[in-house]
């Protein structure tokens, strides 16, 4: 059952991050925090998070050896990212079909389910 969700994870941390370079820029522009723009403009953080989850996703599956060092990566990546989660919440803005109050607010419920996902998933391996 790990083996499967770790599977599952991987190759949706893939798919994410191959969206993020391509058809879905400008969706993932909505959830980059103004604190991340001081630091580079939307689209690098854009780019550098997708790169960062292709990675992620691959090594999933690429490094057993590492599997759980990897997925606590993964965990801390899914953390990081929460505030701009938040801030689409907070701002109001539209993204992923995430166009009321109520689903930017419901999505903040499932960062946590992701967190967990990926520290189960790996639990056990090194």
């Amino acid at each position: 059952m790990r083996t499967a969700a770790r599977w599952l994870l991987a190759a949706a941390m893939v798919f994410a991050g191959v969206s993020h370079l391509f058809w879905a820029r400008e969706e993932f522009r909505a959830q980059v925090p103004a604190l991340a723009t001081k630091v580079m403009d939307e689209d690098a953080v854009v780019v550098a998070s997708g790169v960062v989850e292709v990675m992620l996703g691959a090594a999933l599956v690429a490094l057993p050896e590492s599997r759980g060092r990897v997925g606590a990566i993964l965990a801390a990546f899914f953390v990081a990212v929460f505030p701009g989660n938040i801030e689409q919440y907070v701002k109001r803005r539209d993204g992923f079909g995430l166009d009321s109050d109520r689903k930017r607010l419901v999505r903040l419920f499932f960062q946590p389910v992701l967190v967990a996902w990926a520290l189960w998933s790996t639990r056990g391996a090194r």
